[in-house]
């Protein structure tokens, strides 16, 4: 990288809109439901971004906000997450029957009280003028008797009373907008809004009243363990204040009795609560896992599973062999990126091997099974400490170390302990490889086709049990992709050597410059550019000078491929980039879920090798012959040369590097990153990192468009194999 470095030209650069201020809103939940880790990461980092005391706890939050739209679809959410509540509407119900029902119990004088204010309740009044919010009304289900009055059909006479008495002194009305929301008005309140207000509020560049966005308002309740406890409390304190009384000595003073109470709930052990039983497969994996040690990522690693209560995480204490040996004071020099607090690893080298190898494997376990628990938030972090522990160059020997990294925390320093004092063995680990719903939950999860969601519909929903279920059960309720993806299970499952993929490579190569060009290139990237000895498919990146060639590549590149059977089967064939001109992607696309890191054109292929030692051979003592070589899967890319520098960044890196590329690009740069390209999130304008917009300064490789895009981030250059986040 150079010392100077050019200004990236940015096309038809616009000013930026301006950021809402939304500190002032009470703490805000985001639901993960609906939304790809994407989206949620983009929701979470604009309101963190804009000063929103944002929280990963519902329990503590007074603003949920979610990509959802019907009152039963708000309820469902916050009884799924075991957070206690009433409808607003129902509450108020039930309070003003309270209230009719004490006074039908009052003396004949408050009655005489209440007529004597008759005449008075049926003198007109003057008629208010009622906002009525049609675009709240219209998401709620038809015949819900559950809604709850949005607060914008308070009368205007009552929200301007007080502006009209402050200014009674000015001339002429004075037109004020109310505020867009009252702090007050969350007080014992948790209220479910759509995502869009988030979406309406940012563009405005302020905070929009909430009240046109919100589907749900809701009482909190005290959990359902501390409202027993608060009964239980209560009796023993009532039962103390009896035996006080009965047994009251004129010497004794009223700390006697408090001091009974104390003692009395000191005494008191609290019991786990049952719950209901749920319906829902997201509220049965929740209730069948909390408790256990792998179930959130905020228990303890030490805890029993037959343990119902979640302790507290304790503070580490240093032991006698620690401090003997001086491991906390005579800590190995920290690299760079821990020194500076380099929280994204696009900013570290991450090598293929690591020193702490084995203590990370178990890492893994661990956050494979939050994603099979749908514990979004679980693999968000664990997949952070891995790549941090990763890129440590030395050996751990201390919990100190462990707490210096960015991205790991005392949870992570927990299990290390823990790991290293129980002979390499984590508690946690032990009870998911013995838990037999995550191994049938991990069955599905492998099959080609089949994400962490599918496979817990199949399991909690559809009841099956392995793969011979599906099989008899629902073969034809499957999409082809996951029928294929069952048919050759056991093959997929196999490694692909390099020597295989460089072969795979090869005559993918010699067809697309047979039939397009014979300048097309051929990349090979994912784990085989990363310098892994196997990998579990085949990655490879079409590109061309000419934007000519590269339109609709991978559709004749397959078709030839199909012709001589090469690829037995053809499972998705996207083109979505020669759809728009092979543009980069825009800043608002108009399907962004399920986009993730990549919209260019590919195909996704099932391969199998055409060749084998004894083939004339079989085929001569039987035309039918079976082709003995296994089935690989093959993903096909095709990139334009403007682009290409991206397209090859954004495939050849880990899932962890990718994903805090994203991050950087946005938090640092304030732009968005995808392998098509790179846009300026204020304008929406391309940013052209690899000098394609100039004829002179074009790229004569790929390799060099690519050091050009961590140049032009502000990067570090980092070889492939230094891009091992996992």
């Amino acid at each position: 990288m150079s010392d100077t470095q050019s200004p990236i030209p940015i096309i038809e650069d616009e000013p930026t809109a301006i950021t809402p201020n939304l500190a002032n809103l009470p703490p805000v939940f985001v639901l993960p439901t609906h939304l790809s880790l994407v989206e949620l990461h983009q929701a979470e980092d604009q309101l963190s971004d804009r000063g929103a005391p944002l929280t990963y706890d519902i329990a503590e939050a007074k603003l949920v906000i979610g990509k959802i739209s019907t009152i039963k679809r708000a309820e469902f959410e916050l009884r799924g997450r075991k957070v206690r509540f009433e409808n607003v509407r129902r509450a108020r119900e039930s309070d003003l029957k309270t209230k009719h029902a004490s006074d039908d119990d009052g003396t004949t004088a408050r009655k005489r009280q209440r007529l004597s204010h008759r005449e008075e309740v049926l003198t007109p009044r003057p008629k208010e003028k009622v906002i009525d919010d049609d675009s709240t009304a219209s998401e709620i289900d038809e015949g819900s008797d559950s809604a709850a009055k949005p607060m914008s059909q308070l009368s205007i006479s009552q929200t301007s009373t007080s502006a009209t008495l402050q200014h009674s002194d000015q001339v002429g009305p004075k037109e004020s907008s109310p505020p867009p929301f009252v702090l007050e008005s969350f007080t014992n309140v948790v209220k479910v809004v759509n995502i869009e207000w988030l979406e309406v509020s940012i563009a405005a560049g302020k905070p929009q009243r909430l009240e046109p966005y919100t589907i749900y308002e809701a009482r909190l309740l005290p959990s359902l363990e501390k409202a027993i406890n608060n009964k239980r409390n209560e009796t023993i304190a009532a039962k103390a204040e009896i035996a006080t009384v009965v047994h009251k000595s004129p010497y004794m003073t009223e700390r006697t009795s408090q001091g009974i109470i104390e003692r009395a709930k000191a005494d008191f052990i609290p019991r786990a609560v049952g719950t209901r039983r749920r319906d829902r497969t997201n509220q049965v994996i929740h209730e069948q896992f909390a408790g256990r040690t792998f179930a959130s990522s905020t228990q303890a690693a030490r805890q029993s599973r037959s343990q119902s209560i979640t302790k507290r995480t304790s503070l580490l204490r240093q032991t006698t062999s620690e401090h003997d040996e001086g491991v906390n004071s005579t800590l190995p020099e920290m690299p760079d990126w821990v020194k500076g607090n380099k929280i994204y690893s696009c900013q570290r080298a991450t090598p293929i091997t690591s020193l702490n190898e084995e203590f990370m494997d178990q890492l893994e376990k661990i956050k494979l099974s939050r994603v099979l628990t749908a514990d979004e938030i679980g693999v968000r972090a664990y997949s952070t400490s891995i790549a941090s522990l990763a890129a440590y160059p030395h050996k751990l020997s201390s919990t100190a170390e462990i707490l210096a990294l960015p991205g790991c925390d005392q949870k992570i320093a927990h299990l290390f302990h823990e790991w290293k004092t129980s002979d390499h063995r984590i508690q946690a680990v032990e009870d998911i490889e013995a838990d037999p719903t995550l191994k049938v939950l991990n069955l599905f999860y492998e099959i080609w086709g089949v994400g962490a969601l599918t496979a817990r519909d199949f399991y909690y929903n559809k009841n099956w049990r392995d793969l011979d279920d599906i099989v008899e059960q629902g073969w034809q309720s499957l999409s082809r992709v996951q029928q294929i993806g069952l048919k050759y299970y056991d093959e997929f499952q196999l490694k692909i050597p390099r020597s295989e993929v460089e072969h795979i490579a090869s005559i993918v190569t010699t067809h697309a410059k047979r039939i397009v060009d014979p300048d097309i290139e051929c990349i090979i990237v994912g784990g085989h550019r990363r310098g892994k000895p196997e990998s579990g498919d085949c990655d490879l990146i079409l590109t061309h000078r000419s934007s000519i060639a590269t339109q609709n590549l991978v559709a004749k590149v397959v078709a030839s491929l199909e012709r001589e059977d090469w690829i037995t089967h053809t499972l998705t064939l996207n083109l979505t980039n020669s759809k728009r001109d092979q543009q980069p992607l825009p800043l608002i696309s108009p399907h962004p879920r399920g986009a993730g890191f990549d919209t260019l054109d590919k195909a996704l292929v099932v391969w199998q090798d055409q060749s084998w030692p004894s083939k004339s051979r079989d085929l001569a003592a039987d035309p039918a012959a079976k082709n003995p070589n296994p089935h690989r899967r093959v993903d096909i890319i095709v990139s334009s040369w403007r682009t290409i520098g991206c397209a090859v960044v954004g495939w050849s890196a880990g899932t962890t590097f990718q994903r805090d590329l994203r991050r950087y690009a946005k938090h640092v740069k304030g732009w968005k990153f995808d392998s098509s390209g790179v846009r300026e999130r204020g304008s929406g304008r391309w940013v052209d990192l690899e000098g394609w917009a100039n004829e002179g300064t074009r790229c004569r490789g790929w390799e060099e468009a690519e050091r050009r895009v961590f140049e032009g981030m502000g990067l570090v250059w980092r070889e492939p194999w230094e891009r091992c986040t996992g």
